[in-house]
């Protein structure tokens, strides 16, 4: 069967992502708008076919490489080949942009997942048949907030003795800290981040943490390496996980992550959510 695929609206991508995507109830529309508002100047397309949707991205730090953001079929239409006649011309997009690799894999720092989410089986299938590679695979944590101790008070004043305070905001100098630390990519995560938190002493910022990004996730932080140990990151994290509580999350996903053992201590994280990373070169 032929599916003819077309553009697409942001609006017809959310709309098919919320009927599609079972495992992301609440926030798959939200995606799809996400995507749709990258960092200036990253090229990306959403096509569309009868009851099936594709975005897709060239990756700002190497053009050659493309990525497939959202893959979306109306539960009704799988099974019919929509997906692959979707992924086919999203390549197709892709190469003509000059990309001579294409990934299911995020495409920092807008993005919707790390990779494909190993309970997406369909998903994970379609990518093999199709001739993509799994390189790597990354994981969630996730923390519950509802009965979570996310106190920091004494820790706060055990970092003001020792000429540390803590704030919210200050998104520029916040950036800029990043960036000189980190990348860009974090940077503009830290800037465009629903709630921000940042630590400081004599007026040079020492670690940061931040919310919502990503929608309703959790991240990025991170610790200058001179002022490590001295117990930032617990305090950061807590503050931000207790904001998407008042904001009215349950639970908060952890995304990306690397240390498992300080979240699993810190606010007693799980590891739950996996995510295979998939590739292909495009002749």
């Amino acid at each position: 069967m032929t599916h003819a695929v077309r553009a697409a609206e942001p609006e017809e991508a959310a709309r098919v992502a919320a009927a599609a995507l079972t495992l992301d109830a609440g926030e798959a529309a939200g995606l799809a708008g996400h995507l749709s508002r990258p960092p200036a100047g990253r090229q990306w397309t959403a096509l569309g076919t009868e009851g099936g949707v594709v975005m897709a991205s060239l990756s700002a730090k190497d053009p050659s490489v493309g990525h497939i953001d959202l893959l979306a079929v109306d539960p009704p239409a799988q099974g019919e080949g929509r997906g692959r006649a979707l992924v086919r011309t999203a390549e197709e997009w892709l190469r003509g942009q000059g990309a001579r690799q294409a990934r299911f894999a995020g495409n920092p720092p807008c993005y919707a997942w790390p990779g494909i989410d190993v309970r997406y089986t369909a998903a994970a299938c379609l990518a093999e048949s199709l001739g993509y590679e799994r390189y790597h695979a990354a994981w969630n944590m996730t923390a519950g907030l509802l009965d979570a101790d996310l106190s920091v008070q004494e820790d706060l004043a055990r970092l003001e003795k020792s000429g540390v305070s803590v704030g919210a905001g200050d998104r520029e100098r916040v950036a800029a800290f990043v960036e000189e630390h980190w990348n860009e990519r974090w940077a503009w995560e830290a800037v465009h981040a629903t709630g921000l938190h940042h630590a400081e002493r004599d007026g040079r910022i020492l670690g940061f943490a931040a919310w919502g990004a990503r929608p309703a996730w959790f991240g990025p932080m991170g610790t200058a390496p001179d002022a490590r140990g001295l117990g930032l990151g617990r305090v950061l994290l807590r503050r931000c996980l207790a904001e998407q509580r008042a904001a009215g999350q349950a639970e908060a996903q952890i995304g990306w992550v690397g240390p498992l053992r300080f979240y699993s201590r810190a606010v007693g994280a799980r590891a739950e959510r996996v995510f295979w990373l998939y590739r292909r070169d495009l002749a």
